[in-house]
């Protein structure tokens, strides 16, 4: 059963898929330079990046949230995320803070936590390339290398990570300087679209 971050990403694809229909519509599907419709490979580049931010950050905080409904006993919580929240706690100056884990306390503070970082990251996640989602899933869910898991065949997770930057590269030219070194093709959009889609079902499945 898709989660629901899965559904969301796949409500928001349509939006994408529906750009690529305008552009087949105004300028057809035959070989050739097109003019006027860079404007549209564009848009779909800025949503897609957009719409890949978005499902990280649902399916982090939906996996936390899974744990917290599910689990019984906090042993169980992935190691590096206890370290995380052992670390927060020590950190705090009331010496009687460490008690708010005893009973489901835990609970209260994986949910509270949850909300803090998805704060942050509404000011501090705005270009989700490889780093910032390691760091995104490190922080949430103490999972120190996700794009380890962004491998298929003939496509490595280094090789994959590093055309996802390129990718997100090409987005930030569009969006602070709206003009590109290179023009933005129709090609870019539906190969950075399809590299998306994997790597959305290698990160939080299908």
């Amino acid at each position: 059963m898709p989660s629901r971050a899965k559904k969301a990403f796949d409500a928001n694809a349509r939006d994408v898929k529906r750009l690529l229909e305008i552009h087949s519509e105004i300028g057809g599907d035959s070989p050739g330079k097109r003019y006027g419709l860079e404007v549209l490979n564009k848009s779909a580049v800025v949503l897609i990046a957009a719409i890949w931010e978005a499902y990280c950050e649902d399916i982090a905080a939906e996996a936390v949230n899974h744990l917290i409904d599910n689990l019984t006993d906090p042993s169980a919580l992935p190691n590096e995320l206890k370290k995380k929240i052992a670390s927060e706690l020590k950190a705090e100056k009331h010496e009687l803070e460490i008690w708010k884990l005893a009973g489901n306390g835990w609970k209260a503070i994986l949910a509270a936590r949850v909300a803090i970082l998805t704060s942050e990251r509404n000011t501090k996640l705005n270009t989700p390339k490889t780093s910032q989602i390691n760091d995104l899933f490190n922080s949430t869910l103490g999972l120190g290398n996700v794009s380890a898991s962004w491998k298929w065949k003939n496509m490595t997770a280094a090789r994959a990570a590093t055309k996802l930057d390129g990718y997100l590269t090409l987005r930030g030219a569009i969006a602070h300087r709206g003009a590109t070194a290179t023009a933005v093709k129709k090609t870019h959009v539906t190969a950075f679209f399809s590299h998306i889609k994997r790597l959305v079902v290698k990160t939080g499945g299908k």
